[in-house]
């Protein structure tokens, strides 16, 4: 874990495991699901076949750093809330071998919603494992700040308003027909 001292953000990088899946389809020959995280970052690279059985292949696809920022702090605390509390890994199409690329790790549910309307990304929630879930949940406890909801109220209309406007000056009304010139 990295601690920035100015903004107080925090950093955690995690490995990724993703599995490939041959499938018989004329628009694709492969299923790409992210089958979980790995405390701290294994001395393998990128990209690495971690197991291979029958049509389906496990890869080691990279490291991904989480980061923790106070400001966010409300949307970690409704993924530890909810009922299963995740990590979201995004994948990207492109690159070399295998045609996928690691974009990023996030705890961050809003952060999901601004790379789900890229297209292609391939987003995925994985359970979040138990010694992350904590990490996250110290932050949320030291920067968490509660913001209690305030309904806007509406100005109450003024019947009286519309009475006291001055009417506008008439303005001759001309049709496109007219128009000679």
């Amino acid at each position: 874990m990295t601690q920035d001292m100015t903004d107080r953000s925090e950093r955690l990088s995690v490995g990724v495991v993703v599995e490939r899946q041959r499938i018989d389809n004329p628009w694709t020959d492969a299923r790409w699901r992210v089958i979980g995280l790995l405390p701290g970052v294994p001395d393998l690279p990128p990209w690495s076949v971690l197991e291979q059985v029958g049509d389906r292949t496990r890869y080691y696809a990279g490291a991904g750093e989480i980061a923790l920022h106070p400001t966010e702090a409300e949307n970690y605390k409704d993924n530890l809330d909810g009922a299963r509390p995740s990590a979201y890994v995004i994948l990207r199409p492109g690159g070399e071998d295998p045609g996928l690329r690691l974009l990023s790790v996030t705890v961050d549910p809003g952060e999901v919603d601004a790379h789900s309307d890229a297209g292609d990304d391939l987003i995925e929630a994985v359970s979040l494992p138990p010694a992350l879930a904590m990490w996250v949940q110290d932050f949320v406890a030291r920067h968490y700040v509660h913001r209690p909801f305030y309904k806007r109220q509406r100005d109450r209309a003024d019947p009286e308003a519309l009475a006291r406007r001055r009417p506008h000056a008439a303005r001759p009304v001309t049709h496109p027909e007219d128009d000679h010139g």
